[in-house]
């Protein structure tokens, strides 16, 4: 048998992979793990974006990890925060002397006949590739490019004689002091930006096609706070972690059982921050039903304040083209503009835009099933993390890694060197990996997975369901197949029989 270099290789450390690591820490002592980081710190999307405001849209009782309580007054963090939250949980644990930075996964082949994944990685800034030899794979690298967000080409933008700007890319020396901003979107980049630049930017201006559904709550969590203060702080987190998750699953099912009534409630929020004289009607009704598309969640109402203080706007319109001043819109008015912000999304990729291959041969995840929401159809031991389009990501990070942990010991309880959701035959009819209307999802659903109907090839975006599927039911269902080399199984029998 091959030499491995490491038992478990995880993609990733930001919250998915520091996570896995910890868990595995705790669940498989006896494992040895590696992280490869593509860039050169800790923190994942909490490290590479730097915009003015960057903060969560969930609350971080439920984006955090569930073995660390979240000890900051507020509730709906800023990102500084939030990386060094997940930071400390990387020194706390001692996982950092694990992670190797600036190391980039290029390409991973299963052989079957060594039972092992060769993967080959690059170093970022010499260009070198090395090979490692691992065992199980665990991609924790989220779901978008990190080189490259998403930035449709505009008509005549050339002409344009100011800045643009991409938050993914914000230039730490940016100056926008008494400048006219249009940041282009409507989504919860758009909805950070737009508050936060308000400080310093003469006036901003939030430029979008169509509306999106916009909730307000408290950036700091009273109760929680209060709990903290008399319990133990795992205790009160917990408890506020259970309180949230339920909160969110029952407003989730109720928008899906009574769209129309979810709507009215959403769009009279709206009203009551912006007064009756607003035109909600055209400037915060989507045309579509509420969490068909992700909520977009502005902390103690500061979009609504800016808009209403005269600082920030929002028109909703096409755009004609660029001019040399700003922005030609279908309607005939042109928004002046010193800066323009393109907030226009990320551009997705399944598996860290790995090229992965069994035996030589390109998988394509369009080709497979998704197996619990972890798994991929008749690929061994290889697990994906992907949170929650309708609750928090970590929500669903911390069970899959548990997962995997509950699959590794196992497999070596069974002696097997690896595991795999066996699929007979792939249907023929399927549904998309996930069941959502945003721009930057239809984008790219043909280099995802797909899900079947029915357990266990179906997507569950329920926390409750994930939980029982993944920490209690048996992981042996009948669809998971288990490779045990005869040498192994030999040995297996004759303890038992001793026994």
């Amino acid at each position: 048998m091959t030499q491995l270099d490491t038992d478990v290789l995880i993609i990733g450390a930001g919250l998915s992979g520091i996570g896995a690591a910890v868990h595995l820490k705790k669940q498989c002592p006896g494992k040895i793990y590696r992280i490869y980081e593509a860039r050169d710190a800790i923190g994942g999307t909490w490290d590479l974006f730097r915009y003015p405001g960057i903060r969560s849209d969930s609350d971080m009782h439920t984006l955090g990890f569930n073995f660390k309580p979240w000890t900051e007054a507020k509730a709906i963090a800023d990102g500084p925060s939030i990386r060094k939250y997940v930071n400390d949980t990387a020194d706390e644990y001692g996982i950092r002397p694990n992670i190797r930075f600036n190391t980039k996964i290029v390409a991973a082949d299963w052989s079957d006949a060594d039972q092992l994944w060769r993967v080959t990685s690059e170093d970022v800034k010499t260009g070198a590739q090395s090979l490692t030899k691992a065992r199980f794979l665990f991609m924790c690298g989220g779901y978008y490019r990190y080189d490259q967000g998403y930035r449709p080409d505009f008509p005549n933008e050339a002409a344009y004689q100011g800045k643009i700007v991409h938050p993914q890319h914000w230039p730490e020396d940016l100056d926008y002091s008494g400048k006219k901003v249009v940041v282009i979107g409507s989504g919860a980049t758009a909805m950070t930006l737009v508050p936060a630049m308000t400080d310093k930017a003469a006036h901003v201006t939030m430029l979008q096609r169509s509306p999106t559904y916009v909730v307000s709550r408290p950036a700091v969590d009273g109760f929680a706070n209060f709990l903290r203060s008399v319990l133990p702080d795992q205790w009160a987190y917990t408890m506020i972690r259970w309180r949230n998750v339920l909160f969110q699953q029952f407003f989730f099912r109720q928008t899906r059982k009574n769209p129309q009534k979810a709507r009215e409630r959403l769009l009279g929020m709206v009203r009551e921050e912006l007064g009756p004289d607003y035109d909600v009607e055209k400037h915060f009704t989507p045309t579509y039903n509420p969490w068909e598309q992700r909520l977009c969640l502005v902390p103690d109402a500061d979009l609504f304040t800016a808009l209403k203080s005269g600082k920030a706007s929002v028109e909703t319109d096409h755009i004609e083209r660029f001019t040399e001043k700003g922005i030609l819109l279908k309607s005939g008015k042109e928004l002046e503009a010193d800066i323009i912000v393109t907030a226009t999304g990320l551009n997705l990729v399944f598996m860290n835009g790995v090229n992965v291959s069994m035996d030589g041969v390109k998988v394509d995840p369009g080709r497979l099933l998704n197996y619990k929401g972890v798994m991929l159809s008749n690929v061994p031991n290889l697990a994906v993390t992907f949170g929650y389009t309708n609750a928090s990501w970590t929500l669903k990070a911390d069970l899959t890694s548990e997962y995997v942990c509950r699959l590794l010991n196992l497999m070596d309880e069974k002696g097997a060197t690896s595991a795999m959701p066996y699929l007979a035959a792939f249907p023929n009819e399927t549904e998309p990996f996930v069941d959502f209307s945003s721009g930057y999802f239809q984008r790219v659903m043909d280099q995802f997975p797909r899900q079947h109907t029915e357990a266990p090839w179906k997507l569950h975006q329920n926390y409750f369901t994930d939980r029982k599927n993944l920490r209690e039911l048996p992981i042996e269902d009948g669809v998971m197949r288990f490779h045990v080399p005869e040498a192994a199984g030999a040995a297996k029998q004759v303890m038992q029989a001793a026994e």
